[in-house]
């Protein structure tokens, strides 16, 4: 199979292209992609770099030329779903083999995306589309593993990310959008909304997350252009969460993300609201279950907020005097199919009662269970 790897991916640079070749490859990537077998990737890696890089390539130059070809962008998506397993199932794979395949652009190729997206006219561009999975990965990564946060793709795709599109009137307005106190139309969730408020969201927060040195604002100046509107948009929306949108939930998730992120320099005291979303009883169904989700990767972001807030600032009294709390605490951990989010309720929990509080509520009993579990897992 690897020689029948290598013999694809060096016929990407005949021309033309043969759509044929286009579909054994996505094929044979979504195959891989499946078994996560780190074998094949140890055996291919130099014709996986090829493939990573002639997709960079493509993706930053003449995108007019193959947008419309379902072939095309079929293997992009296939592609980009084999990064995102690359990430996530790979732990037997350095970390450093899954930087060189997954930053393999070049400055001049993001600066030619980065001009693709801003000359678009098309809110819905499928372009944008293909381009907000890619860097959702890149995001995606380094959340994982922040020490790539120095790298200089990174390092200036967030620079650019701050400067050109959070920091301007157009994020704005698209926080705006999301001021409505009525039910949000289908429509105004565009292609290009959840670009910014989502990718650029969730690439700022992973960056600032992993304390970036140099950025262009501080955190002050972003929670100044941004702050009181998102803490408009969690005011009214933490009291309708049953008529959340898959759209309206990839929005309040990736928000609260970036302002998690920038409280790493300083504070913002949404508490109320955000344990009002954590107490929404369907999300306790959805983080039963081991698949990802949004609602798995907001009740997170929210957690790590409040366990920042606990520990930075005088908030506890706070939390003591909101007697449904710890109850919804104790839920999330002890039914939360996700080993991290149960990590983050405990320690709220641990930060916020007493001694004789958590005697109380045994969950003391909960937590070494919690943990030994862990310990027979990693044996």
């Amino acid at each position: 199979m690897n020689d029948n790897f290598e013999q694809l991916v060096n016929a990407l640079s005949i021309t033309p292209l043969s759509i044929d070749i286009l579909s054994k490859l996505t094929l044979l990537i979504e195959q891989q992609t499946f078994e996560s077998d780190p074998l094949f990737i140890s055996q291919s890696i130099q014709s996986l770099l090829v493939l990573e890089n002639w997709a960079w390539q493509r993706l930053s130059y003449d995108s007019h030329q193959w947008i419309s070809q379902s072939s095309y962008l079929t293997l992009f998506h296939t592609l980009s779903s084999f990064n995102k397993n690359l990430i996530i199932n790979f732990d037997n794979i350095e970390v450093e083999t899954k930087a060189l395949l997954l930053i393999s652009c070049t400055v001049d190729q993001v600066n030619s995306i980065f001009e693709g997206i801003n000359q678009s006219n098309d809110d819905n561009d499928r372009f944008i589309a293909i381009i907000s999975v890619w860097f959702d990965n890149l995001a995606f990564f380094i959340n994982e593993d922040p020490r790539f946060d120095t790298s200089p793709i990174i390092y200036h795709i967030n620079q650019y990310v701050g400067r050109n599109y959070v920091m301007t009137d157009q994020f704005k307005f698209y926080l705006t959008q999301l001021q409505q106190q009525t039910n949000l139309p289908k429509s105004i969730f565009t292609t290009k909304q959840l670009f910014y408020i989502k990718i650029c969201s969730l690439s700022l927060s992973s960056y600032l997350a992993a304390k970036a040195q140099n950025f262009l604002f501080t955190a002050e100046e972003i929670l100044h252009h941004v702050g009181n509107q998102y803490l408009q948009i969690i005011n009214i929306h933490s009291h309708t969460m049953e008529s959340w949108s898959d759209e309206l939930l990839i929005c309040m998730t990736y928000l609260t993300a970036f302002i998690c992120g920038c409280c790493w320099w300083g504070g913002e005291k949404n508490n109320s609201r955000l344990m009002r979303i954590n107490s929404y009883q369907p999300f306790y169904e959805v983080i039963k279950s081991e698949q990802s989700s949004n609602v798995l990767i907001l009740i997170d972001v929210i957690l790590q907020f409040l366990l920042y807030i606990l520990q930075t600032q005088n908030m506890i009294c706070f939390f003591r005097s909101n007697i449904l709390s710890p109850d919804i605490l104790l839920i999330i951990a002890e039914n939360s199919s996700c080993d991290k989010l149960s990590l983050y309720a405990y320690a709220v929990l641990s930060e916020v009662l007493t001694d004789e509080k958590l005697k109380g509520l045994k969950v003391t009993d909960s937590i070494c269970n919690f943990l030994f579990d862990i310990l027979e897992q990693g044996w």
